[in-house]
């Protein structure tokens, strides 16, 4: 008679693979997943695009947009407004055509989206006159920008 029952004693004589295995599989996902990482980045070839960085002497300088002011009055007229002095224009019309004019003779960019216009309305004026300069500008190509002055004064 023994103090350990026999059964006791053949359970202990076996080996427990489950441990084991999973330990294995777990070291196999490891290296598989290292191979194909290593591979991914290491052994494609990929060919990579030099930039070629503008040194300050060859690159260009930034075109300025260029700046034109048209102001529409209380009473509807249009106003062309440069740095000394404002010229009443008597319709969209002939805005339109100073603009064409101004690019033929090189006082403009050619390219409508190099120039920006801006639009000083009068907070009293009507809307029919406003609407007619921004859809005439927008005929040729122009965007506008309103410009808005809560103080009131002149820009």
């Amino acid at each position: 008679m023994s103090l350990i029952p026999d059964e006791e004693l053949k359970k202990a004589a076996s080996l427990n693979w489950a441990p084991i295995v999973d330990f294995l599989f777990v070291v196999v996902a490891i290296f598989a997943t290292m191979t194909i990482t290593h591979a991914a980045l290491y052994d494609t070839q990929v060919n990579l695009v030099k930039i070629k960085v503008p040194t300050p002497s060859s690159a260009a300088p930034p075109q300025q947009p260029f700046v034109i002011n048209i102001g529409i009055t209380q009473d509807g007229k249009y106003k062309w407004i440069t740095e000394v002095n404002e010229f009443f224009m008597e319709s969209p019309l002939s805005i339109q055509q100073e603009l064409q004019k101004q690019q033929q003779i090189g006082l403009l960019s050619t390219d409508a989206e190099q120039i920006k216009i801006l639009l000083h309305i009068d907070k009293n004026a009507q809307w029919d006159p406003i609407a007619q300069i921004i859809f005439a500008l927008h005929e040729q190509g122009f965007s506008v920008h309103p410009v808005y002055d809560p103080t009131g004064e002149k820009q």
